[in-house]
């Protein structure tokens, strides 16, 4: 294998060229799986041998219905059959005679992680360094070509040469190489290190996937580099016009835990949640404590509204409120019982009513999503809430497997996150682990401002995020339309703007406006795979036929697929004789080949051994052929009680598109039933304890402190310190050390608002902890030390 890899500050474009060979006595049936990773886009593939060609070539989906014979239907049997799950790029290349080759030509682009410490991330996909192969069933092979094994996992041996070379690009300059792989000294071919070269050193490792880390210079809070556009794409035109990639990556300092905090938190609560959260205390003995661990975790300083969406989807208050103890009294009395009649049928006009009311200013929205199943418009509600992305961010849970696909669209398209909650973990724990990630400390008000010359304008793809949180790195497009009127002036500038703990910030950034570069335009392409994402929940939502339109020809123009376009296997000969060879790679008379990214509904469990090595000529093609047999079987029957329904002039029907991905919620937030058990416990035994918390952390010294502590009321009240002027002091001190008593800590339940707890005490009473924590470890037989309370 021969790969170029070319690395521009956080996107890639590979070039890979893949020889394989039959080295067997047999011929072989060869198809060609490559699994595609997080933002990963293909937008080239040929395979050649000495007798054919076979390009891979993009067409509306709705033209190749019409054109093709059935042949696309051959992919369906590697769909269901196979044991690797996730999308893939599949092609069936045919037959493989003995001692022939066949040259696979593959090129995609991605965007690269950014690692905390600031580094580019990339990592070789395994088709390229198929160190393993999974043979567990026939398509179950993550790895490049079906049946031509690479690796021998008895003797640990690879049977095959990498040539891998990087070239790496930064306007700031390219600092340092790190990999797990020995590497070539570094070589810079630019005087100011905004470019350089490096290598793989000798044969590659043959224990683990390949991964480089890049490094750049002068890492800030905003980062622009400029790609020319193609020059034989129309001006104005996605390809034609530069292309400016900004990283948005604002430094956000740790915050201290339990402190004052903005953000509006807005719950859309479901029949299933409600069932298993109420707040009153009859629900203690159940799973009930959610949503009192939920709200009472909320900070001081933040808003709040809760929606019960039923048949008029109406929320506790009329728009979010502050987060004060009245307030929260009165929100926890609103919520319904768990007799009315709820339902998922009308998410999308309580999502409608909640994006049409203001948000706090300085106060980022935030949704917490419950879902008992899968409602019935869900391609509008992904529309939705796609609309809508750069104003908020989505925590969506989910009760049933069938719901799991749109609530991992709702956080992916927000930069939020999805939960499977199953009856065989807690709620609470899955909940309070969101919630967690939600407060993380952020920067808001975020904004870009350009300077450029007269006569060019910006135009950002997708727009640009309101808000940034802690971790979060945002990469976006941005294009220049238009022609300078100042000829001289050589540079723009970006100017990045937002609010960090009420403090404004500002970053200015300039770049050329005249760029060089090697013309793979592989932001380009991203940018057209950004631009696509966003137009297919439009597209498919019923919002008429210009968003599909738009995207179609976004598509073709820049190769890349979307569920309104389809790859289509073209052969061509490539001499007149072939067909003289009887085991030629490709059957003859046959210009159109079943080629496509397809989504596989796996188990990533599989074997490494092999069941078999060796499969005679023509096996696959029979095999399938009576899988497709029995498919089509099985549609005739289930077809006959509509027979005579429609004409034979009837068109076949478009093919069914969805925004939303196959999901397996096993990927999902999840705990063991054994630490469910222990959880369940725990819960019973600290809920009634945090059900009589305050808003602003503190307990009041009460009969009901008193049951659950287990210790008479008279009794705390004679062990007060005489130095505490205030009884709920003495009460929150107690409170928190009975949470830590005998070193059972309810860190993962209680972490937050006992962490409110803390910073409460440390604004009262400083002083007075020592003797407090002293007191109350006497009275409660607990051993609890002062760091608990920042002492």
């Amino acid at each position: 294998a021969v790969v170029d890899v070319a690395i521009q500050d956080y996107v890639t474009d590979v070039a890979a060229e893949l020889i394989y060979q039959n080295k067997s006595q047999t011929s072989m049936e060869v198809l060609f799986v490559f699994p595609l990773g997080p933002h990963m886009a293909i937008y080239s593939f040929q395979a050649r041998s000495e007798d054919a060609k076979v390009e891979a070539m993009l067409q509306d989906k709705v033209q190749q219905l019409h054109s093709a014979t059935g042949c696309w239907e051959n992919l369906e049997y590697l769909q269901d059959q196979s044991e690797y799950p996730g999308e893939v790029f599949a092609c069936f290349l045919g037959t493989l005679a003995p001692g022939r080759e066949v040259v696979v030509t593959l090129r995609y682009v991605q965007e690269l992680p950014q690692d905390p410490d600031g580094a580019a991330h990339f990592v070789l996909p395994p088709t390229l360094h198929p160190y393993k192969t999974l043979y567990g069933r026939a398509f179950a092979l993550p790895s490049a070509m079906f049946l031509l094994a690479v690796w021998n996992c008895r003797t640990s041996k690879l049977h095959y040469s990498l040539l891998l070379t990087a070239s790496l690009q930064s306007p700031r300059g390219v600092v340092n190489v790190k990999a797990n792989f020995a590497l070539t000294p570094l070589i810079y071919t630019a005087q100011d290190h905004s470019t350089a070269q490096v290598s793989l050193a000798g044969s590659p490792p043959c224990q683990h996937d390949l991964e480089l880390l890049v490094y750049y210079g002068d890492p800030t809070a905003v980062s622009a580099v400029v790609e020319k556009g193609d020059p034989g794409a129309p001006p104005g035109s996605l390809l034609g016009d530069p292309m400016v990639l900004v990283m948005l990556a604002p430094s956000i300092p740790e915050a201290v835990p339990g402190q004052r905090q903005s953000g509006e938190f807005i719950f859309l609560l479901n029949t299933t949640f409600l069932k298993h959260a109420q707040v009153p205390p009859q629900s203690w003995h159940q799973d009930g404590d959610s949503l009192l661990f939920l709200l009472k975790s909320l900070p001081l300083g933040c808003y709040f509204n809760i929606y019960c969406y039923e048949e008029t989807s109406v929320g506790i208050y009329p728009q979010s409120v502050e987060y004060t103890q009245d307030n929260l009294t009165e929100a926890m009395r609103r919520i319904p019982s768990t007799g009315s009649s709820l339902g998922d049928s009308n998410m999308l006009e309580t999502l409608r009513l909640v994006y049409n009311t203001p948000r706090p200013r300085h106060h980022p929205r935030q949704l917490f999503i419950f879902m008992a199943g899968l409602p019935p418009d869900k391609e509008a509600i992904a529309a939705e809430v796609s609309r809508h992305r750069n104003s908020h961010r989505c925590f969506s849970f989910c009760f049933s497997k069938d719901s799991a696909a749109l609530a991992m669209a709702l956080a992916k398209e927000t930069g939020g996150e999805a939960a499977y909650v199953s009856s065989d973990n807690s709620m609470s724990l899955v909940v309070l682990k969101c919630l967690k990630q939600a407060l993380k400390p952020v920067a808001e008000g975020v904004s870009l401002s350009w300077t450029l010359p007269h006569g060019l304008e910006v135009e950002v793809l997708g727009g640009t995020p309101q808000s940034i949180f802690q971790g979060q790195h945002n990469l976006l497009y941005a294009q220049i339309h238009g022609q300078a009127q100042d000829t001289t002036v050589t540079k723009g500038a970006v100017t990045l703007q937002y609010s960090l703990d009420g403090q404004e910030v500002t970053y200015t950034i300039e770049f050329p406006l005249c760029p060089k570069g090697d013309g793979r335009l592989s932001g380009h392409r991203l940018a057209a795979r950004c631009l696509l994402e966003r137009l297919l929940p439009e597209a498919v939502s019923g919002s008429g036929e210009e968003p599909r339109h738009r995207a179609i020809e976004i598509s073709l123009t820049s190769r890349i697929i979307c569920p309104f376009t389809s790859y289509v296997g073209v052969r061509t000969s490539q001499r007149v004789t072939w067909y003289q060879r009887p085991l030629a790679l490709l059957p003859p008379r046959q210009s159109l080949i079943p080629c496509q990214v397809i989504e596989l509904h796996g188990s990533r469990i599989s074997s490494c051994y092999p069941k078999s090595i060796w499969v005679p000529p023509g096996w696959l093609t029979a095999l399938r052929a009576s899988w497709l047999a029995l498919q089509q079987l099985t549609r005739g029957i289930a077809a006959l009680s509509q027979r005579g329904a429609c004409s034979k002039a009837c068109k076949t029907p478009p093919p069914f598109i969805s925004s939303l991905k196959y999901v397996d919620p096993m990927e999902f937030v999840s705990c063991t039933s054994i630490l469910w058990r222990w959880y369940s416990e725990a819960i019973v035994k600290c809920q009634e304890l945090v059900a009589l918390q305050n808003a602003d952390g503190s307990w009041a010294l009460s009969s009901g402190l008193a049951s659950v502590l287990e210790v008479d009321e008279d009794e705390i009240k004679g062990k007060m310190p005489g130095e505490v002027m205030k009884p709920s002091i003495w009460a929150t001190v107690l409170a928190v050390t009975w949470l830590h008593r005998h070193d059972e800590c309810y860190q993962n339940l209680c972490e937050l608002l006992e962490a409110k707890a803390v910073t409460w005490l440390c604004s009262q009473a400083v002083s007075q902890l020592d003797k407090c924590l002293e007191a109350a470890n006497t009275l409660l037989g607990s051993s609890v030390k002062p760091s608990v309370f920042r002492l």
